[in-house]
């Protein structure tokens, strides 16, 4: 089974907004941040202007660790974008982080065939830059 190359694609830039764009500073840095309520200290992901969970507007990013599980998957034997063709197949993955229940990733399975992904794994996170303004977390397989 090979592993996916992603060296080929030339993956879609993001475009911050007011919410999104302390995640993007954060990935930049190689670390993850997560919107968390300050009333509730309920996660979410992606960000919101409000908390999903009690409605507050105090929100602010905090460090998570990147570890986590699959919680779904599917892979990709086709793809609308054809930027993506040279990667196909791969998995396309949810990830519920460790200290972030309910606040749901996604992600690509980097480094292993598209056929580890299964749900329950455990994963971690990795990141890709894409350019110099931009760094993609991506998973791969946790190696603990």
């Amino acid at each position: 089974m090979t592993i996916s190359d992603w060296s080929k694609v030339t993956r879609p830039i993001p475009v911050p907004n007011e919410w999104t764009k302390p995640f993007w500073d954060a990935a930049k840095k190689n670390a993850l941040e997560l919107q968390r309520c300050q009333q509730c200290r309920h996660f979410q992901h992606p960000p919101y202007a409000t908390c999903v969970n009690c409605m507050s507007v105090d929100l602010k990013f905090e460090p998570v660790s990147g570890k986590g599980t699959i919680y779904a998957y599917t892979i990709m034997y086709h793809t609308g974008d054809k930027r993506f063709v040279a990667a196909v197949p791969y998995a396309s993955i949810i990830v519920e982080l460790d200290e972030a229940p309910g606040a749901l990733m996604a992600g690509n399975l980097l480094e292993v065939p598209y056929t580890e992904a299964k749900v329950g794994r455990r994963v971690e996170v990795v990141f890709q830059p894409l350019n110099d303004d931009f760094t993609l977390p991506q998973f791969r397989l946790a190696r603990d």
